[in-house]
């Protein structure tokens, strides 16, 4: 078995562009562990559309049905529309034929018996907290789910090396802790701060231990600012549209000139397909974002097209957030022909009507 030096050596960049219709995950048996959530359904369901066979692993307790239904500080209204939101996500998984089983993945005994039974020739670790906010707030909790979760999904991958070909693992952008310029690298050194970015960066070292203890192939993704459809995750691409319908003001810390590589849930779920399939990266991280940041002050520009009534308040800097900006996806392009497609121009607009279309079917029933 060669060696993670050797491995990347072996590593070539495509020849040329790949496109998706070339792709095929064709005889591929994929479980999403944690994957009834947001990147989780939107995952699943290109999975199948490239010919995999799909399982998806979850507790529904972590952004999903046991949280909306049991919470009772949610808005109402805000509850009623996450549940649409979380059951759209599931009669469209099982439209397209992906199996649901509901353990959770913190008990090895829950998860080995899907494990055994699905044969997984590749596994994906989406299991976490997603909010640093409620990561920092519930450090235990946010350690628990990212942490157990994974070393379960690794040992039980130990047993089957022959079987499964590959771990995927949600990694975080918020590991490179302050940006130090303008735009990152994978080369650059990660300074992670706060427990989310922390237990993101851990996992990241137990995959490569298990590359080098036990020759399990993985790879490891960095996305950015995600936002897009049926999400709650309180991103603050969701925020502030919920904020501005509950005529509750949006908050622009610093004035609103925070940098974030603001990345569109179709975009990700493009370049994880491509990992998935091409292979050319089973001991490597990337960089999956749009590869240009922006501010939250143009965020809110769009947003204030569709609610203009919304109040905009400025706060100081929250000392306890990272400085952000650009993340490079030169490496993505190179290994995986990864080319995102949807600025936030496009993509924010899109997202906003979308929304107000759902809030207003709610309204009217």
């Amino acid at each position: 078995m060669p060696t993670l030096r050797e491995r990347l050596e072996q590593s070539k960049p495509l020849s040329g562009p790949v496109p998706m219709s070339a792709l095929s995950l064709a005889g591929e048996r994929i479980m999403l562990v944690g994957g009834a959530g947001f990147i989780g359904h939107h995952l699943a369901l290109g999975c199948r559309g490239l010919g995999a066979e799909v399982m998806v692993v979850d507790n529904l307790q972590i952004n999903n049905l046991v949280k909306l239904v049991s919470d009772p500080g949610i808005e109402p209204t805000v509850r009623r529309l996450h549940l649409n939101f979380v059951l759209d996500r599931f009669e469209m998984m099982r439209e397209a034929g992906v199996d649901i089983v509901n353990v959770d993945a913190r008990a090895m005994s829950d998860l080995t018996e899907p494990f055994s039974e699905f044969a997984p020739t590749k596994v994906v670790h989406l299991a976490a907290i997603s909010s640093a906010v409620i990561a920092d707030q519930h450090p235990g909790l946010a350690y628990d789910i990212q942490i157990n979760t994974l070393r379960n999904v690794l040992e039980l991958s130990r047993m089957k090396t022959a079987q499964v070909g590959q771990i995927m693992f949600m990694s975080s952008s918020t590991v490179y802790g302050d940006f130090e310029t303008d735009s990152v690298d994978e080369t650059v050194r990660p300074r992670p701060r706060g427990v989310y970015a922390n237990g993101k960066y851990i996992g990241e070292r137990m995959v490569r231990e298990a590359w080098r203890l036990h020759h399990i192939p993985y790879t490891i993704i960095r996305p950015s600012a995600l936002y897009g459809v049926r999400c709650i995750s309180q991103r603050v691409s969701q925020k502030f549209m919920e904020n501005a319908l509950l005529n509750k003001p949006l908050y622009l810390e610093g004035g609103g000139g925070g940098r974030l590589d603001f990345t569109v849930i179709e975009d990700l779920v493009q370049g994880m397909l491509r990992a998935l399939a091409l292979e050319t990266g089973l001991a490597m991280t990337f960089n999956l974002t749009y590869g240009n940041a922006r501010t939250i002050a143009e965020l809110a520009d769009i947003l204030k097209e569709y609610v203009p009534q919304v109040r905009i308040e400025e706060r100081p800097p929250a000392p306890q957030k990272p400085k952000r900006g650009t993340l490079e996806i030169d490496r993505a392009r190179a290994y995986l022909g990864f080319e995102p497609e949807i600025p936030l121009e496009i993509g924010y607009r899109r997202y906003c009507e979308w929304y107000l279309e759902e809030w207003d079917r709610l309204k009217r029933n």
